[in-house]
């Protein structure tokens, strides 16, 4: 049985590796910092969102200081990602292998259901779960998303939380008759029987352990339309949203990288923030206060 579960959970995230509303006009009343990430392939405007403080004040104080500037996008993935922020990159060798510098504190995580990972969002790297259960952010690192565009039936089932589901149910409720149809499906069929039979039984998989599987609508919109990478989702805190020069994390993908995902060519960054009023900061980029 265990390794059966073992298998088939494996299988279903497998398959997954292979926002919407109106401004709130309370979020326009006073000023807000406008980041500007400059780099050697163009520039970036983003914001931070008040909803994830810790880190939002964070990156202001390391921005001011000038923590930032000279940092290389050290780790690069087409259709995934682009990170930076750790501070041994600054002047470090040719294909030195780089990511795990900060500067030396961590924050805690601060995960926020309207914020996700889609293309320009900003989100705190961290250590792995073995070492870092309650998903910490590190200090310093951050990554931007590129990711691609998903269709809907992709979109439609949270992949993450269908497997969290089985796993919950064979965990705390083994005598469940809906065990019994999945292990059938992966005996019968292997991964791709069930991986069809877990997506049939979704709504009863929610229903048995609580757990939301269908993706909300507003992710499902962007996904399909912006593009994103949803398995990062609930997962690593996102802090910000790039809201000017998107086609620079596409720019920076194109580059030449080692085994590590170093660009072979140092790619800079240059980071600072500008306090100004939010209503300025709509009127130039648009409703970016969601």
């Amino acid at each position: 049985m265990k390794n059966y579960l073992q298998l088939a959970t494996m299988a279903l995230l497998i398959a997954v590796i292979t926002s919407c509303g109106g401004t709130n006009s309370e979020k326009l009343s006073g000023n807000d910092f406008l980041v500007t990430i400059k780099t050697d392939m163009g520039e970036m405007k983003a914001i931070l969102y008040d909803e994830t403080p810790k880190h939002k004040e964070n990156f202001i104080k390391l921005a001011k200081e000038g923590f930032f500037d000279s940092l290389l996008f050290h780790r690069v993935m087409t259709g995934f990602m682009i990170q930076g922020g750790d501070p041994n990159s600054k002047g470090a060798e040719s294909g030195a292998r780089l990511g795990s510098g900060g500067p030396g504190y961590t924050i805690p995580a601060e995960f926020v259901k309207s914020f996700f990972h889609k293309k320009g969002a900003l989100s705190a790297a961290r250590q792995p779960d073995q070492v870092n259960p309650e998903k910490s952010s590190s200090g310093s690192q951050f990554f931007i998303v590129q990711g691609r565009v998903f269709s809907e039936q992709e979109t439609g089932i949270d992949m993450q939380a269908l497997s969290q589901s089985i796993s919950n149910l064979r965990r705390n409720d083994p005598d469940n008759p809906l065990n019994q149809e999945l292990e059938d499906s992966f005996n019968e069929g292997g991964d791709e029987s069930f991986r069809i039979k877990a997506m049939e039984l979704a709504d009863k998989l929610s229903e048995a352990t609580g757990i939301t599987i269908k993706m909300p609508e507003e992710r499902v919109g962007a996904y399909t339309t912006l593009g994103g990478y949803p398995p990062l989702d609930d997962e690593y805190t996102v802090f910000g949203q790039v809201i000017q020069g998107l086609e620079v994390i596409d720019s920076i993908t194109t580059v030449g990288v080692d085994r590590n995902n170093r660009p072979f060519e140092d790619v800079r960054m240059y980071i600072s923030v500008e306090e100004m009023p939010r209503t300025e900061i709509v009127k130039k980029y648009g409703p970016v206060y969601q």
